[in-house]
């Protein structure tokens, strides 16, 4: 699984909520996906559809 958090993020911090194992805040205040995202596929399927701007794309 691949993950990616696209310029429509709004740094609501709802995916960091779900899933802190891949998701994270950075300094520029948007969500990345750092972590390994097969580790926990379910919640980042989760995160992915509980994103208010749909700005986290997953990708196999």
């Amino acid at each position: 699984m691949k993950v990616n958090v696209n310029e429509d993020c709004i740094s609501c911090g709802l995916c960091v909520n779900m899933c802190p194992d891949v998701f994270e805040i950075k300094e520029d205040g948007l969500s990345h996906a750092v972590g390994d995202p097969d580790c926990c596929n379910a919640e980042v399927e989760a995160a992915a559809e509980a994103c208010p701007t749909s700005a986290i794309e997953i990708g196999y």
